[in-house]
């Protein structure tokens, strides 16, 4: 599966730490693309794979179903992944380009997430996967980092931003990263694991609008005969 088959919609959209069917089902009603489930231990979102099988059951094809994991082998990576009928799987711990490669081979979509200032975003190209996530040092930490430390993703790399992201300061992300997608779990939560209707509608919302402007921003840098056709993703490959 490639990036452009996720984004339907303009900029891409993911909420992660998904814990209930209710929250899942109203992301998806406000237009969230893709939705994620912690299986990482330790979290205060983490989730069974028999509920997020009971979950995914219940949501509409095209939206991405991503679990979540941290320094698991990836052999299990694979198969919490299928039995529970996922898209994919975000690796956000200190996975290897090998580890990283096996599970690429087995499911259909792979988000590898690196630290902002982390080394071994150097080697992000060695990564068969399209999306790079670049997060907080501390995820789900709800805390922003410094956006400029984004320079240097390899070229051919879609950047998914992460952490620290609210209705308040994502359409300001957007305008200034312009990234392929946005994540978020904490900024539009009312308790661990929890979401706030209110939240999700705005953060949604104004992530929206801000990845249309930019869609426009982009196109007229192109020239005017792109500026005047709709905004299509697969021009910046």
């Amino acid at each position: 599966m490639r990036a452009d088959d996720l984004a339907q919609n303009g900029l891409f959209v993911k909420i992660c730490g998904i814990t209930t069917e209710e929250d899942a089902l109203l992301a998806v009603a406000l237009g969230a693309d893709a939705l994620g489930f912690v299986f990482a231990a330790g979290s205060t979102r983490q989730i069974t794979m028999s509920r997020v099988a009971d979950i995914v059951k219940r949501l509409p094809p095209e939206v991405a179903t991503l679990g979540v994991f941290r320094n698991e082998a990836p052999e299990r990576v694979v198969d919490l992944v299928l039995r529970a009928g996922l898209t994919g799987a975000q690796l956000s711990g200190h996975e290897t380009a090998e580890q990283c490669r096996y599970i690429a081979q087995n499911v259909r979509f792979v988000i590898q997430a690196f630290a902002a200032g982390d080394r071994a975003l150097d080697r992000a190209r060695d990564y068969p996967v399209e999306v790079i996530m670049l997060d907080n040092p501390k995820p789900g930490s709800g805390e922003v980092f410094d956006w400029s430390m984004i320079d240097g993703l390899p070229d051919g790399k879609r950047l998914l931003l992460a952490g620290g992201l609210t209705p308040d300061n994502v359409a300001g992300a957007v305008s200034l990263v312009e990234p392929w997608g946005v994540d978020v779990s904490t900024g539009v939560e009312k308790s661990a694991g929890l979401k706030d209707p209110a939240k999700l509608r705005l953060f949604i919302a104004n992530a929206r609008a801000a990845g249309e402007l930019v869609a426009q921003r982009q196109a007229a840098r192109r020239g005017p005969a792109s500026a005047e056709a709709p905004y299509d993703w697969q021009e910046e490959l």
